[in-house]
């Protein structure tokens, strides 16, 4: 983690990352969740952005719902496009950094082997066409931008994968499980201290490596695989579960295939290894009182 010494302005602080990344910043960070600051409202951000000791902005902010966001266009791009324009906006103004977080959701999902940063965006839904519109904005609004695209999030705050697939191994005696999609689950407080070492990295005079990059968790596995992991940790009784084609479990929401990422470039610029997310998850369900001991 580096060795942050100064504040940070974590927007949207209520989700996963925010509260984790408040949790590891402890002292160096302020939070704001959505009810302290509307990134959609210019001079509530605006106001944020006015107290004293702001080094860097990280926004954490987003319309995460991802079938939700097929019926509610309108809303996710205001959040996930003009509310990061609005942050990447005020955040120049006041000659600040912003590091914006962004998803694997802006690829289509269709290329062979793990997608680098250069790769072609091609959202295949709204949620991840309102968040490739919104990292565009950031690096049109503000060029002192960091852009960390990350993948399959979980952790011990909010809603994500391994909480729902406890809630359903309580409820079902079998579960059928998506096997042909492929990602990098990522656990939330390995994102936030990818983010303070980002954070303290580019506050050195000699910093000019602005862009986009990639973070995620290793080895990549399917929702099957990580389902599986998630029971074989477990102290409750597994269900019996059966992988499936997406086909078989239509959402609104179409998904990449592929969704692995490659982290090489976080790697090389600011030394932040791809964690297991194997260990990630054990941490999460240990913290849950989930684990067998």
């Amino acid at each position: 983690m580096g060795n942050l010494s100064v504040s940070l302005l974590v927007l949207g602080a209520g989700g996963q990352v925010g509260r984790a990344l408040i949790e590891r910043a402890g002292s160096r960070a302020t939070g704001a969740d959505r009810a302290a600051c509307d990134i959609c409202d210019a001079d509530a951000v605006a106001h944020a952005m006015s107290a004293e000791g702001i080094a860097v902005v990280v926004n954490c902010a987003g319309f995460t719902a991802v079938d939700r966001a097929e019926g509610e266009c309108e809303q996710a791009y205001a959040v996930n496009a003009k509310g990061a324009a609005i942050v990447a906006r005020a955040a120049a103004a006041r000659s600040l950094p912003l590091i914006q977080l962004s998803t694997d959701y802006v690829y289509a999902g269709n290329c062979i082997g793990a997608h680098s940063e250069d790769n072609p965006i091609a959202p295949v839904n709204v949620y991840g066409s309102s968040k490739a519109e919104g990292d565009v904005a950031v690096a049109s609004e503000n060029p002192a931008h960091l852009v960390l695209r990350v993948s399959w999030v979980f952790g011990i705050y909010g809603s994500n994968f391994v909480k729902t697939m406890l809630r359903l191994g309580r409820e079902r005696s079998e579960l059928s499980i998506v096997d042909d999609q492929t990602g990098g689950p990522t656990e939330a407080s390995d994102i936030a201290d990818a983010v303070l070492t980002m954070a303290a990295a580019c506050l050195k005079p000699t910093f000019d490596a602005w862009g986009e990059y990639h973070f995620s968790g290793s080895p990549s596995t399917t929702w099957y695989g990580f389902a599986q992991a998630i029971f074989e940790r477990t102290k409750m009784p597994s269900p019996h579960v059966v992988p499936i084609s997406s086909s078989e479990y239509p959402t609104p929401a179409r998904r990449p295939a592929n969704s692995v990422l490659d982290c090489g470039k976080i790697q090389r610029v600011f030394a932040v290894a791809q964690p297991d997310w194997r260990i990630g998850l054990s941490r999460v369900l240990k913290a849950l009182g989930e684990l067998r001991e």
